[in-house]
């Protein structure tokens, strides 16, 4: 059985330390059940610097970290030519 819950967070961003609040839908099979225990995590983007933030929470709203998004860097791939 899918469900769904709304978790609103509130954090400051990581760049700018600007307030930023934000509703996620959380969906899945057990999600708000006993066995769902898990950490989750979204990427929001500051209104304000437009840097993203990842923020890890759990279901009931809990912040548990919230960093810089670590984007992988992709190296050129060397043409034959």
């Amino acid at each position: 059985m899918m469900t769904e819950l709304h978790v609103t967070l509130g954090f400051a961003c990581h760049n700018c330390e600007e307030s930023i609040t934000v509703t996620v839908l959380c969906q899945g099979k057990g999600q708000g059940h006993a066995e769902f225990r898990g950490v989750a995590a979204v990427n929001v983007p500051c209104p304000t610097c437009g840097e993203v933030n990842q923020v890890f929470f759990e279901q009931n709203g809990t912040l548990r970290r919230v960093q810089a998004i670590r984007q992988r860097l992709v190296m050129p791939v060397p043409s034959i030519n």
